[in-house]
């Protein structure tokens, strides 16, 4: 290459950087922030990109997203989307309860997007499902309203268990709603139900060992982001204790889990992708109505039932979504 024609091209390279730099900046910049990790989440979040898609946008073609993943340390969650919050986002996409519950209480101006298991007037995210009003916007799966029924539904499968474990991470704010309802229904049912508490990976072990101390004959996991991190460790535990246990995502079945039942949170992503996109096309939060993942899906695994010497009864069998052989 001739030297002017390097210079010339060079000149030109230094030219385009601002010229870059600024049409970088003048894209929208969404904040994506998850009190979990990355694993476990491949499916939710490429559902969340479907639906920014949906609405016509794609990342690092006419937006940017900044992710912040708390890793299950949920009191790191306010610095984080302080963060994001100093670094002028568009809108805050909070993927996960206790990830909005922090956002809420960080900023009444900047839009925010949820995805929760809870209920969001429960939660107080929202005053009403049709009209948020406020910045606060997003789509629900309801699994903590489905969690009474995954006790059943162990119990069914378990119709002789009279005693039953629950893990809960009780740093969710949906710990304390899922074990008022669970206890309800233990009640109904004439079983025993004992609290396990589980915030840390470390902290398993010892809960499969008090599972064992008590003669807990089965496990209801409880809902939390955490534990969808670390499905696949819960499921290979379950299996090592010999502990029939239902937990709300088929990732758990699919592991080695026995049994899930809840509702589609990818679908939930999707929308919330969906609803950024609307947002950012001028639409504000108040105004889009929470939408509601009403379709659950029951997942069986035959294998982990012949290896835990589990008889599925043919009623259970045949409402199954899945069976897995």
């Amino acid at each position: 290459m001739r030297r002017r024609d390097f210079i010339a091209g060079a000149g030109a390279a230094a030219l385009l950087g601002p010229v870059r730099a600024r049409a970088q900046r003048s894209m929208p910049l969404v904040g994506f922030v998850n009190a979990a990790s990355p694993e476990g989440y491949q499916r939710p979040l490429a559902a969340f990109l479907k639906g920014l898609g949906e609405a016509g946008y794609e990342d690092r073609r006419n937006l940017a997203i900044e992710y912040r993943w708390a890793n299950g340390q949920y009191d790191r969650l306010p610095a984080l989307i302080d963060d994001l919050i100093q670094r002028k986002v568009a809108v805050i996409a909070a993927t996960s309860t206790p990830a909005v519950v922090a956002a809420r209480k960080a900023t009444n101006t900047v839009p925010i997007v949820f995805t929760t298991s809870g209920d969001p007037i429960q939660l107080q995210l929202v005053t009403s499902l049709s009209r948020p009003g406020g910045n606060v916007t997003g789509a629900t799966q309801l699994n903590v309203e489905a969690a009474p029924k995954r006790l059943e539904l162990l119990h069914e499968a378990l119709p002789k268990a009279k005693r039953f474990g629950l893990l809960v991470n009780p740093t969710n704010p949906l710990a304390s709603p899922v074990k008022k309802d669970l206890s309800a229904a233990a009640t109904s049912l004439g079983v025993e139900l004992h609290v396990l508490e589980a915030k840390a990976e470390q902290d398993f072990a010892a809960v499969f060992d008090a599972l064992a101390a008590l003669k807990a004959e089965a496990l209801v996991i409880g809902t939390d982001v955490f534990f969808n991190s670390h499905s696949e460790d819960l499921a290979a535990l379950t299996i090592r204790y010999r502990v029939p246990a239902i937990y709300q995502y088929p990732d758990f079945t699919a592991a080695g889990g026995l049994m899930s039942y809840g509702g589609n949170v990818a679908e939930s992503y999707r929308l919330a992708g969906l609803y950024v996109g609307r947002i950012l096309k001028g639409e504000r939060a108040g105004d889009l109505p929470v939408q509601e993942v009403t379709k659950v899906e029951l997942i069986i695994n035959l294998k982990t039932a012949k290896a835990l010497g589990v008889t599925f009864p043919l009623s259970l069998l045949g409402r199954a979504d899945e069976v897995i052989e």
